[in-house]
C-alpha cells in the first residue's frame, strides 16, 4: 500500500484522543500481553538506553521503563504526542520521523517499534535508521501485526475479525474511517518469515520471531552486528 507520511501523520492525528482506549477494545485487552512481552523480549536493564518508536502516546514507553531502563519514545504524529504529554508527563517523547531520527549514531542499547512499521513508507530504510542509532551488539524488536499460523484462525481473522474493526471502531474511536485504512494494512504486510528477511536485509543480524496470539502478532527480535 502506498502510504504518504503527511497523510498517516495526519491520520493518527486524528484518533489520538481516544487511541488507547479504543486499542484496548479491539484487542480485546490483549494490548498489555503484548506490551510486557515486548519489554521481556528485550531483556533490558536498569542504565540501558531504549528507543521506543512509534510511540503514539507512550503508553509503550511507559511500559518498557518498568524494566529500569531509560526509555525514549518518538513518534511523527504530533497529536499523539501531545495527548501523551498530558497524560504522562514523566515519559519523555519528542516529535521524530523514523526515516531521518534526530539522534546520535549508537545512542541506544536497544530500539523498538510496536504497531509502526507498517505504516512507514520505506521500511528497510527506517530499518536502517535503528540500526544507525543502535549500539553494536544492541537490540531491534519489532511487535506488528502478522499471519496467523493455523487455518481456522487465519481465516476467522482475515474474514471475520478485520471487517469487523472498522464496524466496533465506530462506536469508539474518535475518527473511525482511519480504520478503515489499519484494517487494510493488516494483511497487505509481509508475513514472519518475509519480515525477517526484510530486517535481515536492512542489516540486522541473528533475526528471530515468536508468535503471539497465534500469530495474529509477532515479535521480530534482532542485534546489530
Amino acid at each position: 500500500m502506498e502510504k504518504e507520511p503527511h497523510e498517516v501523520a495526519a491520520m493518527f492525528d486524528g484518533v489520538a484522543e481516544k487511541y488507547d482506549r479504543t486499542n484496548t477494545v479491539l484487542a480485546l485487552g490483549r494490548d498489555r500481553m503484548w506490551r510486557r512481552r515486548t519489554r521481556e523480549a528485550l531483556g533490558l536493564r536498569p542504565g540501558d538506553r531504549v528507543l521506543d518508536l512509534a510511540a503514539g502516546t507512550g503508553v509503550s514507553t511507559e511500559e518498557l521503563a518498568r524494566s529500569g531502563a531509560y526509555a525514549v519514545g518518538a513518534d511523527f504524529s504530533v497529536g499523539m504526542l501531545r495527548v501523551g504529554r498530558r497524560a504522562r508527563p514523566s515519559v519523555p517523547l519528542v516529535a521524530a520521523d523514523a526515516l531521518a531520527l534526530p539522534f546520535a549514531d549508537a545512542s541506544f542499547d536497544a530500539v523498538t517499534i510496536s504497531f509502526g512499521l507498517r505504516n512507514i513508507a520505506d521500511p528497510i530504510a527506517a530499518l536502517r535508521e535503528m540500526a544507525r542509532v543502535t549500539r553494536p551488539g544492541g537490540r531491534l524488536l519489532v511487535c506488528e501485526f502478522s499471519h496467523p499460523v493455523l487455518a481456522p484462525l487465519r481465516a476467522a481473522y482475515l474474514g471475520g475479525v478485520l471487517r469487523a474493526l472498522p464496524v466496533v471502531a465506530r462506536r469508539v474511536a474518535s475518527n473511525p474511517d482511519a480504520y478503515v485504512y489499519l484494517a487494510e494494512s493488516i494483511p497487505a504486510w509481509p508475513d514472519q518469515k518475509a519480515l525477517a528477511a526484510l530486517i535481515q536485509e536492512a542489516g540486522w543480524s541473528k533475526v528471530a520471531w515468536r508468535n503471539l496470539t497465534g500469530g495474529v502478532v509477532a515479535m521480530h527480535r534482532a542485534f546489530r552486528p
